[in-house]
Order: C-alpha cells, then sequence, then structure tokens
C-alpha cells in the first residue's frame, strides 16, 4: 500500500532539506500524511510567531533556512484535536527515521525524555532535524 503528496504538500516538503523528504516519502509508503509547512519567510514566520504558533522569532527557526531544517506534518485526514493520532503517527516517523538513520527531533516531546506533560511548548506536527 502506498500513497501520494497532494501538489500542495509536495511543494511544501521540495523546501525541505533533502533528508526530511526522504524521511517523510518513506513514511508516506505506509501512513497517509499532509505536508502542513516547510520553509518559513520572515512574513510567515511572524505570523506563526504571533499567534503563538512559534515560540521563535525570524530568522531562528529551523522553519526559515532554506532548505528547510523542519517540517510540519499531519496524519491524514487531518484532525488538529487528535492527540493520539500524533503520538501513533510520530512513532512511525521515529521507526523510519532509525531505519534511514536520519536524526529528528518531534514538537510533541521537545524535551525527548517521553514525558509529554513536561515540555513548556507542545508543536506536535513539528519535525525538524538534530545537528
Amino acid at each position: 500500500m502506498g500513497y501520494k503528496f497532494s501538489p500542495s504538500s509536495l511543494k511544501k516538503l521540495s523546501e525541505c532539506d533533502s533528508k526530511l523528504q526522504d524521511l517523510f516519502n518513506e513514511v508516506l509508503k505506509t501512513t497517509d500524511c499532509i505536508i502542513v509547512c516547510g520553509h518559513r519567510n520572515q512574513e510567515d514566520q511572524d505570523r506563526a510567531f504571533q499567534k503563538g504558533f512559534s515560540k521563535v522569532e525570524f530568522p531562528n527557526s529551523k522553519h526559515n533556512s532554506l532548505p528547510s531544517m523542519a517540517v510540519d506534518v499531519m496524519p491524514y485526514p487531518l484532525d488538529w484535536n487528535a492527540r493520539d493520532r500524533m503520538v501513533e503517527f510520530s512513532k512511525v516517523v521515529f521507526e523510519y527515521a532509525n531505519h534511514l538513520g536520519i536524526k529528528v527531533r518531534w514538537g510533541g516531546d521537545f524535551n525527548g525524555d517521553g514525558n509529554l506533560k513536561n515540555d513548556p511548548f507542545v508543536d506536535m506536527p513539528h519535525w525538524e532535524l538534530v545537528d
């Protein structure tokens, strides 16, 4: 079974580092998902910061480089309130990342301690490459 990204998702993913492209193209082979955001220019980052969707101002987000070192991805169909689905999706993404040797950090667990209640800021769709 395999899924396909929409043209919009493909465009957003194409703005990302090749490792993120490889990772989410692999994820898509078994798990349907949508690319919500790739690169953010200053206007987009300022808007995300002002609305509280980001805790960093331009140019300090990993979304602000080109190619982007971060991507926001949600399982499809899109449901912003499906926290349990996002946790399950994160397990799939981490499994593929480990298999591909790609180090990523998930916005649902920025601390990386597995305790989602410890994080001061939770950004479930967010995935970024670890330096």
